[in-house]
């Protein structure tokens, strides 16, 4: 196997190449744009600088390494930023897919590709693979145009949806609940956390063991693969002060009307993960256990 992934750089791309490179039979391509964050860390990985909405430079990389699978994780994810530049959003959420699938069709590629519980609308929850996507903001609606393109791949095709990914990377900048909640709590400062929003959060490492397990079986058609346990995120911030033993008394609870965001979120999504259980023998990890490896992983909690 040729697996080549993109967003190599970003929190699940990294847990991708620290599992993948240890898989026997597996040859492994990281890609991402810049720089390889994790040329110190994994020195023996390959790595070539890929720009997924640039055509040429893609058709360049799949005719010179010739992937058997693509494992597409690159994406624009901050929800606000995707409702405040639109533009932006549709070329690196729509396009690059449009680009992969071209891609993977000429070289009859597996693509995987990876997506959101943000194609729905938040009125019920938990939701299986049968749910219709109805999204409520700019990013979803991107997400659910990049489904409807892999959906069409003439090439093997697996959609992976996910819910709220947590975990720590090397050189991340960006947050999640647990990292969020814990350096906001350990340095005394005041959070106010939705309740009346729910959620199944997808440790980082269950999501990488969830690609792969696709990917090893080839998997198609779409799967949902998160945690199994629906909380709030005060629920969620809970757990995180209980786990390192800080103040929760610094945590007020406030409806989602509480914050003025540019985009709206879907307010009850979580996932029914049956089908990844059976089919892919996909376990997750509990939240308590989540924690507790994000602890173990970040030398500053």
């Amino acid at each position: 196997m040729k697996l080549l992934i993109t967003g190599s750089n970003g929190l699940l791309g990294q847990k991708l190449v620290a599992l993948l490179r240890q898989q026997p039979g597996v040859q492994l391509l990281a890609t991402s744009r810049g720089d390889n964050k994790l040329a110190e860390v994994y020195p023996e990985v390959q790595f070539v600088t890929l720009d997924v909405t640039d055509v040429a430079q893609l058709e360049q990389v799949f005719s010179y390494h010739k992937p058997t699978h693509v494992l597409h994780t690159a994406a624009m994810t901050n929800v606000d930023e995707c409702e405040l530049h639109q533009a932006a959003c549709w070329q690196q959420n729509v396009a690059a897919v449009a680009n992969l699938v071209a891609g993977c069709e000429q070289h009859q590629a597996h693509l995987l590709h990876l997506s959101t519980d943000f194609v729905f609308s938040g009125e019920t929850g938990p939701l299986d693979e049968n749910a219709v996507p109805n999204p409520v903001n700019f990013y979803g609606r991107s997400k659910v145009a990049a489904e409807r393109l892999v959906q069409a791949c003439q090439a093997p095709w697996v959609i992976l949806r996910t819910v709220l990914v947590y975990g720590t990377a090397h050189a991340y900048g960006r947050t999640n609940v647990v990292t969020w909640v814990h350096d906001s709590l350990r340095a005394g400062k005041p959070i106010k956390v939705v309740n009346d929003q729910l959620r199944t959060p997808t440790l980082a490492e269950d999501l990488a063991t969830g690609c792969w397990l696709a990917a090893r079986h080839n998997a198609t058609g779409i799967y949902h693969i998160s945690g199994s346990e629906l909380f709030t995120p005060y629920q969620m911030a809970l757990q995180v002060a209980e786990h390192f033993g800080l103040d929760a008394s610094l945590i007020t609870p406030v409806d989602a009307s509480t914050f003025t965001q540019p985009a709206q979120r879907p307010l009850r999504t979580g996932f029914i993960i049956d089908k990844a259980r059976k089919n892919l023998g996909y376990r997750p990890h509990t939240f308590a256990e989540g924690i507790a490896l994000v602890a173990q992983q970040t030398a500053s909690l």
